[in-house]
């Protein structure tokens, strides 16, 4: 009997989305990883409820109080996702010194909101002014569109910083928050490397009839499920990671001096006599040392 599986391709990513989120609040609080990152189970727990929402709200709510719903969930998804950032860097830098910590926040920010304010248009300021409800949504609009995009830059700069340096601060790649960050800046490079690929095929692209409109749309349609699949992908790394616990940090090896390697070299049985022969067979071997930097090879003693 053949099954009648009429699912679209959204619904599809859609649903494994929403089960990973939940499979990954289950390893968040069962494995105890909460405590350690409250912000981050806060985040996953966010973008579980805006998935929710879109779909038991969609069609149930008027336009206005939808958009408003919306809006100020991204709002707070902004502030959230800037708190996680901030719950990552000082875990794993958390060795650094205050004043090379503060240049670099202020290099990241600068960077970021360079690329946030010169990226995509502005509206008019006549419009920013929050008299009417309709208004006042349009603002925090904004506030979600560029403050998004300035947390996708700045998680992206932070993630190639985590990379390059955390190992030499003692949080190597196989720590949790080293993962963690890998998989937020790929999140992120996807969005950003989404809405460049878009904006160009908007740009030149030039329909002059409904097909080749239509093929359009496809094609940003097509772009929106892939950037869905990676995060899809990126979350399925997170549950594997986070499962699994940090390994030991072990001790650094400490090279053993001479006396001790003298020692270790005993062989069973009369240790004094051995003792004896080993410390005048040293001896003679530190004496014949010069001449191997003078072109000569040391001749190999007879026991």
């Amino acid at each position: 009997m053949p099954l009648n599986f009429n699912w679209t391709t959204v619904q599809v990513i859609w649903t494994l989305t929403f089960a990973a989120h939940l499979v990954l609040l289950v390893v968040l609080l069962g494995r105890d990883r909460a405590k350690r990152f409250p912000w981050f189970t806060t985040a996953i727990a966010l973008v579980a409820l805006r998935l929710v929402s879109s779909r038991l709200l969609f069609n149930r709510l008027p336009q206005l109080t939808l958009g408003a719903v919306f809006v100020v969930l991204a709002d707070v998804s902004v502030i959230v996702s800037l708190l996680v950032l901030v719950e990552i860097a000082r875990q794993v830098f958390a060795r650094v010194p205050r004043k090379r910590r503060a240049i670099w926040i202020l290099v990241l920010f600068a960077m970021s909101g360079t690329v946030a304010a010169t990226w995509g248009p502005w509206p008019a300021f006549k419009t920013l002014t929050p008299v009417t409800p309709i208004a006042f949504l349009e603002v925090l609009q904004l506030l979600a569109q560029k403050g998004g995009l300035l947390i996708d830059v700045l998680t992206v700069l932070l993630g190639l910083l985590v990379v390059s340096f955390g190992r030499a601060y003692g949080v190597g790649w196989r720590k949790h928050a080293h993962r963690i960050m890998i998989g937020l800046s790929t999140a992120s490079l996807a969005q950003i490397a989404v809405q460049i690929i878009w904006q160009v095929i908007a740009k030149t692209a030039k329909p002059h009839s409904m097909a080749e409109y239509e093929h359009v749309v496809g094609l940003r349609e097509k772009l929106f499920n892939g950037n869905s699949v990676i995060y899809l992908a990126v979350l399925v790394w997170w549950i594997a990671c986070l499962w699994l616990d940090e390994p030991s940090q072990d001790e650094p090896a400490r090279r053993p001096e001479w006396p001790f390697r003298l020692v270790q070299a005993i062989p069973a049985g009369k240790p004094g006599q051995r003792l004896n022969r080993l410390t005048t067979r040293t001896n003679r071997a530190q004496r014949r040392m010069p001449l191997c930097g003078q072109g000569s090879a040391p001749t190999r003693q007879s026991r």
